[in-house]
């Protein structure tokens, strides 16, 4: 039972770290003069990928996500776990993404390389995070 209370304490350590980091995020989108709607889609889909990074071991914060994180998120998380996982919600997400590790990297909370590699890795795998998402629309197995 121990095992499982660290666990659960140590969730609530990282997501209580990335509140402030997300509020600061939708910040800076509400001073880019995004719509609401678009906000709010952003820092929805990185919250989402908080609940990736504490889902396995090794449990992260979103100033230790890389592009390794994203390509897993993208390729088999994120397909597999959204009821709503749509070729339209991945492109949301590459372009939140996009908007997310840049401002991280402007704000010295990341690496300029980690940046670089994330960016990289939406550009090249792309249409692969495309077809991922599509193979689970066309499983009608699945449900």
């Amino acid at each position: 039972m121990s095992d499982v209370f660290d666990y659960d304490k140590q969730v609530a350590k990282i997501k209580a770290y990335n509140q402030p980091i997300l509020q600061s995020f939708r910040d800076e989108l509400a001073s880019s003069g995004l719509a609401e709607k678009t906000i709010r889609s952003h820092v929805e889909n990185i919250a989402f990928f908080v609940e990736y990074q504490v889902s396995y071991d090794p449990l992260e914060r979103l100033d230790e996500a890389d592009g390794g994180d994203v390509r897993m998120f993208l390729m088999d998380w994120f397909p597999r776990k959204a009821m709503w996982a749509s070729i339209s919600s991945v492109k949301s997400y590459l372009a939140s993404f996009k908007k997310f590790f840049k401002w991280m990297g402007d704000t010295d909370r990341i690496s300029s390389d980690t940046v670089a590699d994330v960016l990289a890795i939406l550009k090249e795998d792309r249409e692969d995070f495309l077809a991922a998402v599509s193979d689970y629309e066309d499983d009608d197995d699945m449900w």
